[in-house]
């Protein structure tokens, strides 16, 4: 699938950004940062993470910063306590899915609701148009700077028993990572299981759940081919991750560092956007064996296609219960905002 009106732009402000960075890191203060990156195993952090902090930010910096960063999954950490930890200044720098901090505040879920974004370029646009709002309550609830947000690999389901469709889903328990998907899955006559990504291998095996929701890279690199047979490849959210910095952290940086690091981690935004929608193809590809795999040996499940009654449907489950759901359990300064921002891009508008 080509994108070039939207990758044209992108790889324009990387360029230009990493021009301006060369005048700027000349005369950079020394700096060491700590950073919790996202879950180890996985591509976004073995591609793009770790090498931006430990190399890059270094090599770029003439040796001026320097960085530690460890995987969530590496420091026993589940995720929903970041929040707490950022507002606290135990953590400075972190990756996180907005969507794992929902019980702090449903705001959290707005860019990844399940249904909302059925590719790439609507997921960025809807990103965008929220960010103002995730900034202001970042800032308001952890204490912490919105410095980037970025995807995963189009979210999918795998399942171990034959799946040809959404109405499959009824009467299966399903894994979801937020409780949007939850109400997706209920919608369906199936069973959300909330569970953190290290849990579901174990919970395919032993039957904990029968289906499970990931990125079509992330569950290949976590070896769900090995408890799953069926991929079913309709995407249902892209697992946006929020990239911010504790304000206890951010106000101790010289403001020449703190400039210096906004345009990194906005080429760094970029980048990742870009390979997002490369590593979907590639996961399915990996998976199933249905193309080559360049990330190791592909595994042989079954991919399943969606078709457009399929996409229609999700879309009527966002319409009608998926947004009204979160909009009651948030509010109606939230639907407010929602109106405001990513109603226009996705053509909903809720009362």
């Amino acid at each position: 699938m080509s994108h070039s009106k939207w990758l044209k732009p992108l790889l324009s402000l990387a360029l230009a950004a990493s021009v301006s960075t060369i005048a700027v890191a000349e005369d950079l203060p020394k700096a060491k940062l700590n950073v919790v990156g996202s879950w180890s195993n996985l591509s976004q952090y073995k591609d793009f993470e770790y090498p931006f902090w430990t190399k890059e930010i270094p090599e770029k910096s003439n040796g001026a910063i320097t960085a530690q960063i460890k995987g969530l999954n590496e420091l026993g950490l589940k995720g929903g306590e970041i929040g707490r930890l950022m507002q606290q200044g135990v953590i400075q720098f972190a990756s996180i899915p907005p969507g794992y901090l929902a019980s702090d505040d449903p705001r959290n879920e707005v860019i990844d609701l399940a249904g909302l974004s059925p590719d790439i370029e609507t997921a960025r646009k809807v990103t965008e148009a929220y960010r103002p709002v995730l900034e202001k309550l970042y800032a308001e609830k952890y204490d912490a700077k919105l410095l980037g947000v970025w995807p995963f690999s189009s979210q999918v389901l795998y399942c171990k028993a034959p799946i040809t469709g959404l109405k499959d889903l009824a009467g299966k328990k399903v894994r979801t990572g937020n409780r949007t998907l939850t109400d997706f899955v209920g919608a369906l006559g199936g069973t959300g299981v909330t569970l953190t990504f290290a849990e579901v291998v174990q919970a395919l095996q032993t039957g904990v759940v029968d289906c499970a929701i990931t990125g079509t890279l992330s569950g290949y690199s976590a070896k769900w081919y090995e408890v799953s047979d069926y991929l079913y490849t309709l995407p249902v959210g892209w697992s946006q991750v929020v990239h911010s910095v504790s304000n206890k952290a951010w106000d101790k940086l010289d403001p020449k560092t703190q400039a210096f690091l906004q345009k990194e981690i906005q080429g760094l935004e970029d980048r990742i956007w870009i390979a997002a929608d490369k590593e979907t193809a590639e996961g399915i590809a990996c998976n199933t064996g249905n193309a080559p795999c360049p990330y190791g040996d592909p595994a042989k499940m079954q991919a399943v296609e969606f078709s457009d009654a399929d996409r229609d449907a999700l879309h009527k489950l966002l319409e009608d219960v998926v947004v009204k759901s979160w909009s009651q359990r948030c509010g109606p300064a939230c639907s407010a905002d929602f109106n405001e921002t990513v109603g226009p891009v996705v053509g909903i508008t809720l009362p």
